[in-house]
C-alpha cells in the first residue's frame, strides 16, 4: 500500500499536487477540507459543528476527523493506497494516523512537506477566494489559519523526520516541476 500524507500550509498546492499524485498512482484521496465541506453542503450535524470550528479558522477535534477518515479509509474497494490531504495537523493526529493505519496493517509511505513562503501563501488564498468564493479565502481568516499552522501544524516535520517519513519539497516553481520533485521521490520508496 502508498500511504501518502501531502503536508504544507494552506494555499501550498496540496489538492492540486494530490490530484496528479491520484492520477499518476492509482490511489485513493482522501481530502479532509473536501470531505468536511460536503458536510457543510449537506447540512448535518457534523457539518454545522465543523463549519463553527471553520469559520473561526479553528482546528476541529481530533475524535471527529479520525472517526470520519477510518470510515472513508474502509469505504475504499481494492486500493492500492491512499494520500491524505490536510491530515494529520497535530502529532496526536500523526499518532492517531498511525494507529488506524497499524490496526489495518499499513503504515505511512511517506511524508511530502510542500514548503511555501508566506507572502506566496497569501497571495495564492486571496485569489482563490476570489476565484471561488470560498468564505475561509479572506485575508482576517487567512492570517488566522496561518498562525494555526505554524503553532499547531509545523511540529510535524520533526515527528515526521524521527518516523523516517520526512520528505522536502519545494513548492515554488511550475506545477509540473513541483510533481516532478514529488515523483522523483515517491519513485524512491
Amino acid at each position: 500500500m502508498l500511504n501518502i500524507v501531502i503536508f504544507g500550509a494552506p494555499g501550498s498546492g496540496k489538492g492540486t499536487q494530490s490530484a496528479r499524485i491520484v492520477e499518476k498512482y492509482g490511489i485513493n484521496h482522501i481530502s479532509t477540507g473536501d470531505v468536511l465541506r460536503a458536510e457543510i453542503k449537506k447540512g448535518t450535524e457534523l457539518g454545522q459543528i465543523a463549519k463553527s470550528y471553520i469559520d473561526q479558522g479553528q482546528l476541529l477535534p481530533d475524535e471527529l476527523i479520525i472517526n470520519i477518515l477510518a470510515s472513508t479509509l474502509d469505504s475504499f474497494k481494492d486500493s492500492k493506497g491512499v494520500i491524505f490531504d490536510g491530515f494529520p495537523r497535530t502529532i496526536a493526529q500523526a499518532e492517531a494516523l498511525k494507529a488506524m493505519l497499524a490496526e489495518r496493517g499499513q503504515q505511512v509511505s511517506i511524508m511530502l512537506d510542500l514548503d511555501v513562503p508566506e507572502d506566496e501563501l497569501m497571495t495564492r488564498l486571496i485569489k482563490r477566494g476570489q476565484e471561488s468564493g470560498r468564505a475561509d479565502d479572506n485575508e482576517e481568516t487567512i492570517k488566522k489559519r496561518l498562525v494555526v499552522y505554524h503553532s499547531q501544524t509545523s511540529p510535524l516535520i520533526d515527528w515526521y523526520k524521527n518516523e523516517g517519513q520526512y520528505q522536502h519539497i519545494n513548492g515554488l516553481g511550475t506545477m509540473e516541476g513541483i510533481f516532478a520533485e514529488i515523483a522523483e521521490a515517491i519513485d524512491k520508496i
